[in-house]
């Protein structure tokens, strides 16, 4: 009876010592959490954002890297320390891949990756549009101040799908009513219309984009219908405190030379490259500052500004803000976004609830140096 006591409680003993850890969570959960985040409808139209590569289902993250840039030397690195995933904020899969042979760098990441069951999943212009994202974070560099977004992002899609209003005269034939009606998507309503030059009833079709197609489709076999046809795209509210860029005034204006000591010292940088605006000094004062991490000409471009605080600019871009009067400061590209990752981490580790190990790259640098 002892000998069978002290087996138990060494096979329980051992199943405790190698019971798999409670710090972990099934990828789909996870991406879900990170959605909830930064919003993958926030992002740019261009951009290529949420997961790109996926391991085969089931797939356990406990370990996940965070970095700016995916590179080999990034990846052997998560590889090294086990991790399940990697957050690169820029995308490492943005042009189409027409093949995956270890021929290119690129193309070798998703078949290493793959191969080391990594998940790889990218938040970018979705964390530039971010309240207390990226853009707030880098418009803090000067101190306190307040913000507001450059180019607003529009509330998320409506929940109904319905983004159209589509209205036209009753006086369609009943065929034609019943075929509109009867569209998935669509929402139809009869209202009557009284005024000095029109007495009668106009329908009224709230509807997606997809049974917007289909009911001009069918309303374009009565030419008298589809002339009384008016379509109106429903827009939804600017989010506050939520888009691209930031337009900064600061609580108390400084020096050019101390914007740039203070940028410095903020991003941890010795370089920066500087450009006075015309007829400006080192000692002119700053009191409004506009930034866009990355690469910010198109957001920047013509805003109102003392200064432009951004990643990279064109020659000839800032051959245009100085002759506009804006002094501008670059600090180059993942620079300028590479400082905000703390800040991100903190706010993944939050909301993973703590399931997940969230650990910064220590291999991810920008690929320019000032010699």
């Amino acid at each position: 009876m002892l000998l069978g006591w002290a087996l138990r409680f060494r096979l329980g003993s051992s199943l405790h010592r190698w019971a798999p850890s409670r710090r972990v969570m099934d990828l789909t959960t996870v991406v879900s959490h990170l959605n909830a985040l930064a919003p993958p409808a926030l992002a740019e139209s261009w951009d290529n954002v949420g997961l790109l590569v996926e391991p085969s289902p089931p797939h356990q993250v406990q370990k996940l890297l965070l970095t700016n840039d995916l590179t080999e030397d990034v990846l052997e690195e998560a590889v090294g320390m086990g991790a399940d995933m990697v957050l690169s904020y820029h995308p490492p899969i943005f042009k189409a891949l027409k093949r995956l042979t270890c021929g290119h760098w690129k193309e070798r990441l998703v078949v290493r990756a793959l191969e080391k069951r990594l998940a790889v999943y990218s938040p970018h212009t979705a964390c530039d549009a971010l309240s207390n994202g990226v853009n707030d974070w880098l418009g803090k560099a000067l101190g306190p101040c307040g913000s507001v977004p450059l180019r607003a992002s529009t509330s998320l899609s409506h929940p109904s799908g319905f983004g159209h209003l589509l209205e036209f005269s009753s006086n369609v034939s009943k065929s034609i009513l019943t075929r509109v009606s009867s569209l998935q998507g669509a929402c139809i309503r009869t209202f009557p219309l009284r005024n000095d030059k029109e007495d009668g009833a106009r329908v009224r079709l709230s509807c997606s984009q997809s049974a917007l197609r289909q009911a001009l489709a069918i309303l374009s076999e009565d030419p008298h219908a589809y002339s009384s046809v008016e379509l109106l795209t429903l827009q939804k509210p600017p989010l506050l405190d939520t888009g691209m860029g930031r337009l900064c005034n600061l609580a108390e204006p400084v020096s050019i030379s101390t914007a740039v000591e203070r940028v410095k010292s903020y991003l941890g940088l010795q370089h920066l490259r500087v450009a006075l605006g015309r007829g400006k000094t080192l000692e002119s004062s700053v009191s409004t500052m506009a930034v866009c991490a990355g690469s910010g000409s198109s957001i920047l471009a013509g805003v109102p500004s003392d200064l432009y605080l951004t990643g990279e600019m064109s020659h000839h871009e800032v051959l245009d803000a100085v002759a506009e009067g804006h002094s501008v400061i670059l600090c180059e590209h993942s620079n300028s976004e590479r400082g905000y990752l703390r800040d991100l981490c903190s706010q993944i580790a939050e909301t993973l609830e703590g399931k997940v190990e969230v650990a910064l790259s220590q291999a991810d640098r920008d690929p320019l140096l000032v010699m």
